[in-house]
């Protein structure tokens, strides 16, 4: 790894005032390497993309997220649906580490207006769907909205047995500990921070594979298997987006 190791994927930084209480569930996270020079002409000045053994990695993550705002009680129509993000790793100027999202594709318009208003996230409308069956999942997203219309990503996975802590590697915890998002609205760079237990990691099989999302994201085609890992569920605090450099 480039850069200070993460610590065991347990988050040192509490999210006290949260604008959101999400639950992530049904969660795999697929990652493939690329070449550094190939990510960071994605990245908006002041983001360095953050590299592991001389890597810079993309990840596709499906999942069925849960949102809800702290003492309001959520309804279950409007605040769960399936999302997939397309994702980096960058650092800021200051070397704070933090993922890059290139396309976050949700199956409710209203959350994707809302987070596009906020969060200022790259979010698309999209038709999703997520079905569980035993211990194999199968994720379909095609986007919807704004554009480009019609990019489309299918995937089954098979879940395998669950990591021990003492089995993770620090390349395990550099592509799914993360707790802190950037944007980059007119204004200048952004960040939230998230907080969250450490994943239950369990191993992760791809069955079946068929994604353009990547590619819709201007990124090139991805070589080899991904490193692939499964998570049921985590509970996550999310802040409100501030300027870069301001740590209330």
């Amino acid at each position: 790894m480039d850069g200070d190791a993460q610590d065991l994927g347990v988050c040192s930084t509490p999210v006290a005032r949260a604008a959101m209480v999400h639950r992530w569930d049904e969660l795999t996270f697929l990652h493939w390497p690329y070449a550094p020079e190939a990510v960071q002409r994605l990245l908006p000045d002041g983001l360095t993309v953050e590299t592991w053994n001389g890597s810079a990695w993309v990840g596709l993550v499906p999942f069925s997220l849960r949102v809800g705002l702290p003492h309001v009680r959520p309804m279950p129509w409007v605040s769960q649906f399936a999302e997939t993000n397309v994702r980096t790793y960058a650092r800021s100027a200051e070397g704070e580490p933090g993922i890059w999202f290139f396309s976050l594709d949700a199956a409710r318009l209203g959350a994707v207006v809302v987070a596009r208003a906020t969060y200022r996230l790259p979010y698309f409308w999209s038709r999703m769907r997520l079905e569980r069956a035993g211990d194999s999942i199968r994720y379909a997203c095609t986007r919807r909205w704004p554009g480009p219309r019609g990019a489309r990503s299918r995937a089954t996975i098979d879940i395998g047995d669950a990591y021990a802590a003492s089995e993770l590697s620090e390349l395990d915890h550099f592509l799914t500990a993360r707790w802190m998002l950037f944007s980059a609205p007119r204004s200048g760079l952004h960040h939230a921070r998230a907080f969250h237990e450490p994943w239950p990691l369990r191993r992760a099989r791809v069955v079946d594979l068929d994604d353009g999302l990547l590619a819709a994201a201007g990124l090139p085609a991805a070589t080899g298997d991904p490193i692939a890992h499964y998570s049921s569920s985590v509970e996550v605090r999310v802040g409100w987006p501030q300027p870069l450099g301001d740590h209330r």
